[in-house]
């Protein structure tokens, strides 16, 4: 086939591939932000700060207990309210799961509190939490190694800005981020972990870093070239997507270039 003639016909296809990258590309755009500003919804990391031990929350049995009383070893926060139906379950269900699968010892290397900050959660609430969760643990856990706790919304609240861990009600519910938070055993922040699902070898280091009271940074800047942020998940994603939609436009700009850009003629063309 003719050389100019396979050009004219390879080029509308290759600006329609060009075309269809950047239109996938442009799909992956993030959405917006929420409406809410940083210092209403999200979390202000607070690595090395104390939390205030003193605060007293109810147990499962709707005994008082303090925080003191608890922390005694590396240990994972988390704040949610038990009647979230969304990020809360998936979350809470993400730390189940690694639980499952991590190699450091629960109720030795570490032990969980999660701690809602909705004043309108009880001790009866909490108990069934605790039983529903629990169930999902496969492996040998002994239940004082995850606490389901409760207390005075000004409590909890304390306990929430300690940490940095900002959320807004919202009518019967509330905006807030997904994290765990790793506490030392006296008391000090030292690690965040966003999203809702965790590696176990994640859990186990910072576990560890816990144990000697090291606070260490949350993510490295250079991830953010081929990471995107997730604001509903407070974290950074591999963005594949985009990733391959660039891919596929700077293919298809070499091909562009390559049949539009002049060439050496055939034999048949410099008879003519």
């Amino acid at each position: 086939m003719n050389q100019s003639v396979l050009k004219r016909l390879l080029l509308p296809l290759a600006l329609l591939v060009l075309g269809e990258g950047v239109l996938s590309l442009k799909a992956q755009t993030p959405a917006a932000a929420p409406t809410f500003g940083p210092e209403e919804v999200g979390i202000n990391e607070r690595l090395g700060a104390t939390i205030p031990l003193d605060l007293e929350l109810k147990g499962e049995d709707g005994k008082p207990v303090t925080l003191r009383q608890l922390i005694d070893k590396p240990t994972i926060l988390t704040l949610n309210y038990f009647r979230c139906a969304g990020i809360c379950t998936p979350q809470l269900g993400g730390v189940a799961e690694v639980l499952n699968r991590t190699q450091a010892i629960p109720g030795q290397d570490f032990q969980v509190l999660t701690v809602s900050f909705d004043e309108r959660d009880d001790p009866e609430v909490a108990a069934q939490k605790r039983t529903n969760y629990l169930a999902e643990i496969t492996r040998p856990f002994p239940p004082g190694a995850w606490r389901f706790l409760t207390g005075p919304g000004a409590t909890t609240k304390a306990l929430a800005d300690s940490v940095g861990f900002k959320f807004k009600r919202v009518n019967d519910d509330f905006v807030h981020a997904a994290a765990i938070i790793f506490i030392s055993p006296k008391g000090v922040v030292t690690r965040y972990m966003y999203g809702t699902t965790y590696l176990p070898a994640d859990l186990q280091l910072a576990a560890q870093e816990a144990a000697r009271g090291e606070a260490q940074p949350t993510i490295n800047k250079f991830l953010k070239f081929c990471f995107s942020y997730d604001p509903a998940g407070r974290r950074y994603v591999l963005n594949t997507t985009s990733i391959g939609a660039a891919v596929i436009i700077l293919a298809a700009v070499i091909f562009v270039v390559a049949l539009t850009r002049p060439g050496r003629t055939t034999k048949s063309e410099e008879s003519r």
